[in-house]
Formats: structure tokens, C-alpha cells, sequence
């Protein structure tokens, strides 16, 4: 069963916390309340998110401070943040927004199915990045585990057939998400997202070729920050 992303949900008013899950809950995700940038922060601590949606107007700790709060910390800095506001204060409010980590700045009332359509992107994005640590990890275990492998190397073929065909099941879902981000002239930021995870998804693949027999087993494995 694939697991569900979690989509953190940030509004000091129920009524709009109520109107997001409304939007969207035809996502099939798991959707995660915060009343505050406090509780935000406190579910941030123990759990992975694919996105934020987070509400600028709140009282004590606003969403720019909540978002400052968020970028400072390893863990969760590179969290993609859509702040959302009920007020337009004009080209300096929104440059705010984006200065503070922001990959998008929407006014409401906004349009349900834009919003929808915004977050989705992202939630593809986080699964293929969590389907690609997965193999990396599958990888890293082939690689340390180079010498246990019986001797006619029949369980270590196995592994490296299984790895592959995951990897290019990943692959291809990345470029197909690729496509649909250049038909739909994405944000900057989930084009620049999916550029990274297909860069990661071609250094995995050229360190899983590198242990096809008669290649040798010495490839670094690629980064996963």
C-alpha cells in the first residue's frame, strides 16, 4: 500500500481550515490541521509534510514569522510553503511572501480548483522524491552488501533486476510529471523541483549500472539532499 502524503494546513480560523479540507480532500492525502504557527511548528517537529498551506493574517506569531521559523530548521527548510491571504496589500506584501520562503503567494477568495491543482503538484513531486530515497537506500544496501552475495551472484542479479525496474517505473512517472509541468507552465519552483529529483533519479541510475556485471561496483551513490 502506498503511503499518503501529509499536507499541513495552517489557519487561526476554523471556518477556512474547514473550506481547505473541502478543496482538498479529492486529493486523497492526509490533511493536517494547525490552528496557529506555534502548533504548526510543534507538528513540523515529528512529522513529514509534502506541502504547507499557510495563512498570512494570525495572531501572535504570523505566517512570515512561521515561515522564517520554518526555513531556519534543517529538517523542514526545503518544505514547499503557499502562503495564502485574505487581504492584498499590493507588489510589496507579496515580495514579502516570497522572501520568506514562499514557492507561492495566493489571495482569496481564490479559485478551488487552481489551489487543488497547485498542491497536487507538489504532493507528486514529494512521492517520487520518497520513491527515489527508497531505492537509494535499496542501493546503498546492494553496495555495502557487494561481497555476502552467494557465489553463482544468482541473488545479487535478482536484487539489482528488482532495483532497476523500480528505478525505471520512477523515472518514468518523473518525466511524464516533467511534461506536465512544461504544458501547464508550472511555477518556477515545481520546475526547478522536478529538475532536481530528475538529476537524482540520473545519478541513482548511472550507480545502479555501475554494478551490472563486468562494470565494477565502485560508483559513489548519488546524493540525497
Amino acid at each position: 500500500m502506498v503511503q499518503k502524503a501529509k499536507i499541513l494546513l495552517v489557519d487561526d480560523r476554523p471556518e477556512n481550515l474547514l473550506a481547505l479540507e473541502a478543496i482538498l480532500s479529492a486529493l486523497d492525502q492526509t490533511l493536517v490541521r494547525a490552528s496557529s504557527g506555534e502548533e504548526a511548528l510543534k507538528a513540523l517537529l515529528t512529522d513529514d509534510f509534502a506541502v504547507i498551506l499557510l495563512d498570512v493574517q494570525m495572531p501572535g506569531m504570523d505566517g512570515f514569522e512561521t515561515a522564517a521559523h520554518i526555513k531556519r530548521r534543517e529538517r523542514t527548510r526545503d518544505i514547499p510553503i503557499i502562503f495564502l491571504t485574505a487581504i492584498n496589500h499590493g507588489p510589496h506584501h507579496t515580495f514579502r511572501g516570497y522572501a520568506a520562503g514562499a514557492v507561492d503567494y495566493i489571495s482569496k477568495p481564490f479559485d478551488p480548483w487552481v489551489l487543488r491543482a497547485k498542491v497536487s503538484v507538489f504532493v507528486d513531486l514529494y512521492m517520487k522524491n520518497c520513491q527515489l530515497k527508497e531505492q537509494a537506500a535499496l542501493l546503498r544496501l546492494q553496495l555495502e552488501g557487494g561481497g555476502k552475495e552467494n557465489g553463482d551472484g544468482k541473488e545479487s542479479a535478482g536484487l539489482l533486476a528488482e532495483l532497476s525496474a523500480r528505478l525505471a517505473a520512477v523515472e518514468e512517472q518523473a518525466e511524464a510529471l516533467s511534461k506536465q509541468l512544461d504544458d501547464e507552465s508550472a511555477d518556477a519552483a515545481a520546475v526547478a523541483t522536478a529538475a532536481h529529483l530528475e538529476r537524482k533519479l540520473t545519478g541513482l541510475r548511472r550507480a545502479l549500472d555501475a554494478l551490472e556485471p563486468g562494470t565494477g561496483s565502485g560508483a559513489p551513490l548519488p546524493s540525497q539532499g
